[in-house]
């Protein structure tokens, strides 16, 4: 009930702006960008190409993109955005910032009211929103009336979505097809993650790294098959690194169990997402289920095996010669980056929980080998 009174005051708010301000739809040449991406940890990795596109266009523009703290910390340093204003639930504080920086265009990556009305509040000319096609997504019908105020923009479920996301910038006069995501790491993280590898005798060795959680129990694949996989890479003679969160303990503790007595450096709940990430750019191979850490691995170049259960394989999971998707046999995915959520749950378990540890030992076996890391 909370939430849908804040949307609708937000909606109000925005009906008295457009009485004294009117649309969002002026043409402008933009000196500054604001790009708003309220999805998580992988959504905002693979927001990164427009950010990197903008540069592209004009060095000179201004980009500054908005989103919650951990999107923050996985954008520290990146070169393309100038910068970073986290936003809660209350848009106010980011509402404030943003209105300082007087931005002439602004982009929102994924439906939302909360976005939309912070760009248009904010007093930004030209406003650049979704328009979901192709299937059923998370649209309301608050934000489709407010997004017509702003310049609408076709995004095509079942197609890639990092280049859905770069379309989005074509009414500003920038068109780009370059879908590389991009991520920075400290000075201070990387000497971090050259002592830790020092310390856990890792220096010179082939390592991958497992995470066993998905934070979506719908999405959650067994922590016995991870288990497994691991075993058999770690008789291939591969070090094994486990990450997860701190809310990952569970998951990773069953697969632990498992798997003893099989020696692996277990770091769940111990790292920060700068160190993450310097973690994740050492290693040989990532894998997991199709979730945030997996995208920080294909921004660093690092092979990964995507085990997607019911996320459609075509919109987001890394895509390339040195990633490999582990795709259920099935009629349709249940999940889409537009809409989170499965019209049947049941299936979209069955579509988990129907990939077989051998599934995924076959998938690394032949990118290992395609890689020479055998």
């Amino acid at each position: 009930m909370t939430a849908r009174l804040n949307s609708l005051s937000l909606a109000l708010r925005c009906f008295w702006h457009l009485l004294l301000h009117g649309t969002a739809k002026r043409k402008v040449t933009p000196t500054s960008i604001v790009i708003v991406q309220f999805g998580k940890l992988g959504d905002m990795v693979c927001t990164t190409p427009m950010s990197r596109a903008v540069k592209v266009h004009d060095p000179s523009i201004r980009v500054i993109v908005v989103g919650d703290r951990v999107g923050g910390e996985v954008l520290a340093g990146n070169p393309d955005v100038d910068r970073y204003i986290v936003c809660g639930a209350d848009i106010a504080e980011a509402l404030q910032e943003l209105r300082k920086e007087k931005v002439d265009a602004g982009v929102i990556a994924s439906p939302s009211l909360r976005a939309f009305a912070l760009l248009y509040l904010a007093g930004i000319r030209t406003i650049v929103a979704p328009r979901v096609v192709g299937g059923v997504s998370m649209e309301g019908r608050l934000y489709k009336v407010l997004a017509s105020l702003g310049v609408r923009v076709e995004h095509r479920m079942g197609r890639y979505a990092p280049g859905e996301y770069l379309r989005a910038l074509e009414p500003l006069g920038i068109f780009a097809t370059n879908t590389t995501k991009h991520l920075a790491i400290s000075s201070e993280a990387v000497e971090w993650v050259e002592g830790f590898w020092k310390d856990h005798n890792l220096t010179g060795m082939k390592v991958v790294g497992i995470s066993p959680a998905a934070g979506n129990r719908i999405k959650q694949w067994p922590p016995e098959r991870f288990a497994s996989v691991a075993g058999h890479l770690f008789k291939q003679g591969f070090k094994l690194v486990v990450v997860g969160g701190k809310n990952d303990q569970n998951e990773t503790k069953a697969m632990l169990d498992a798997m003893r007595p099989v020696a692996v450096v277990n770091t769940v709940g111990t790292l920060s997402i700068e160190q993450l990430k310097a973690l994740m750019q050492k290693l040989s191979l990532f894998i997991s289920v199709d979730t945030g850490p997996i995208y920080i691995a294909e921004a660093f170049g690092v092979a990964t095996i995507d085990i997607v259960g019911p996320v459609d394989e075509r919109e987001q999971p890394p895509v390339g010669p040195r990633h490999v998707v582990v795709v259920p046999k099935r009629e349709k995915p249940e999940l889409y980056v537009m809409n989170p959520y499965p019209r049947d749950i049941t299936e979209a378990r069955r579509q988990t929980e129907s990939i077989t540890a051998q599934d995924v030992i076959a998938a690394a076996d032949t990118l290992l080998g395609q890689l020479n890391l055998v």
